[in-house]
């Protein structure tokens, strides 16, 4: 097998006005379809006078460059062991995935976006993660695809077929070295592993994995990595790295969250079309000048989170002035660039938790507990709507707990005053250090014209001169 180092040096084209050893066909194409350039030769001298710079220069010809092209694209191919996953690309992907469901189809068409842009410069690491089915496999071959097209040299492998490749090679009828073949995968410019954790889980596949991430982390080389198991499932070793915040982007393809009620955890379709940051209307319900201006800073600091949720966000306000409407536009952002939220409306989150006590129930408490604790991006809607009790209480407690600990990132909407609480769960939605409490104050918008006809009851009359 041919050292992935050589395999570009051998088929660079020089410039031939720089070099004089240009590559030149020693003989001419014999096709009824010669090129009007060259005749077939492939290379032309420079059509300049005698005493000009480039005079006697040989020129390589555009149609040798485009032969030469050819024949880099499919030798590149060839090593690149995509095989039948040529016709795999960008442009034969449905860009909103195979799913009808309106969320996973912003999650695909986001993935797809950063797929592209990935391909385009392949630098640090780039895990699709989703279950089967979720076109992971189709994604990640679109990028070696592509770069293969822009020159890059690429190698793509199922990963059990590595495993199985790499212990074929101690025979003695292999016609490759191990060392040789577990070289090439450390240290090849791109490499993409599909299917990482459907192999066979042993010790020494196990040890194989490792120093192969390892080799390619420690170097910076870039690598796609496409997998099915959750990271908690995974070997710590090799899931560190995958998620390694500064070497790392992990695309989330999950669609849906299974074994729950049919919409715990997702934003309503429908909310996710009508409420976004466009539709959002700071003119409210013929607010006053400050109720506008609180509306201003509401859909400021929500645009602000939704480019880097960093830390904490909490929209305060009496019903109708726009916190869910601001706390689905951030979600629908994130949902786009293919990251995991948890939307929950919190006295329905706690009815599931208390489910899941239930024999009956097909998802355990400590499962759907530890989801929403540690879920990427959580938004908390309506919190101090849940019925008033010393269990709900200690849940809410405990979810916010972790995620001010953990500094993950957090929305929640609420009718309650924080800065007037002093008990636990205010002490943490006002610490400065970790996020933002924004108080929204401005009419209800659900009744404009009432309070539209109010106002204008309201307005002294004019008195009528003498």
């Amino acid at each position: 097998m041919e050292d992935l180092g050589d395999i570009l040096k051998k088929l660079a084209t020089r410039n031939t006005s720089d070099d004089s050893t240009t590559y030149i066909p020693t003989e001419p194409e014999t096709d009824g379809d010669q090129c009007e350039q060259c005749a077939g030769r492939g290379w032309y001298t420079a059509d300049v006078p005698v005493g000009h710079s480039e005079f006697g220069t040989i020129v390589t010809c555009q149609c040798q460059e485009n032969r030469i092209a050819e024949e880099r694209t499919a030798r590149l191919l060839k090593h690149s062991n995509l095989g039948h996953l040529v016709r795999f690309t960008f442009e034969s992907l449905n860009p909103s995935g195979l799913g009808s469901d309106p969320d996973g189809q912003l999650i695909f068409q986001g993935a797809v976006k950063t797929a592209v842009e990935y391909a385009e410069c392949p630098t640090g690491w780039l895990v699709l993660s989703g279950p089967h089915g979720a076109g992971k496999t189709h994604l990640a071959a679109a990028i070696g695809n592509r770069c293969i097209q822009l020159g890059h040299v690429v190698f793509f492998v199922h990963v059990p077929d590595l495993l199985d490749h790499l212990r074929a090679a101690y025979g003695p009828t292999s016609e490759i070295s191990y060392s040789d073949l577990f070289e090439q995968v450390r240290t090849t410019p791109l490499l993409i592993l599909d299917g990482l954790g459907s192999h066979a889980t042993t010790p020494w596949a196990e040890e194989k994995l490792r120093q192969i991430i390892s080799q390619r982390h420690s170097a910076q080389l870039p690598t796609v990595v496409t997998t099915a198991v959750e990271q908690t499932e995974m070997d710590p070793f090799i899931a560190s790295r995958l998620t390694h915040s500064l070497e790392s982007k992990v695309l989330d393809l999950k669609t849906s969250l299974p074994e729950r009620g049919p919409r715990l955890g997702r934003v309503e379709p429908s909310m996710l079309t009508r409420m976004t940051f466009d539709t959002f209307d700071v003119r409210g319900n013929n607010p006053r000048a400050n109720e506008r201006a609180s509306l201003r800073e509401g859909l400021r600091a929500a645009q602000n989170f939704a480019a880097d949720p960093d830390g904490w966000l909490t929209l305060c306000g009496d019903t109708g002035v726009g916190k869910t409407h601001l706390a689905v536009a951030i979600a629908a952002k994130q949902i786009a660039q293919s990251r995991q939220v948890f939307f929950a409306f919190v006295p329905e989150l706690l009815d599931y938790l208390r489910h899941t006590f239930n024999p009956d129930s097909k998802i355990t408490y400590d499962r759907l507990f530890e989801e929403v604790k540690t879920a990427q991006i959580l938004v908390l809607d309506d919190l101090g709507k849940e019925r008033s009790s010393s269990w709900a209480v200690e849940k809410l407690y405990q979810i916010i707990v972790h995620r001010h600990n953990a500094r993950l990132p957090t929305i929640i909407t609420t009718m309650i005053d924080f800065t007037k609480e002093r008990e636990p769960i205010a002490s943490r939605v006002q610490d400065p250090s970790i996020g933002q409490l924004i108080n929204i104050e401005a009419p209800d918008y659900r009744n404009k014209g009432r309070h539209q006809l109010s106002t204008k009851r309201s307005l002294p009359r004019r008195k009528t001169p003498n």
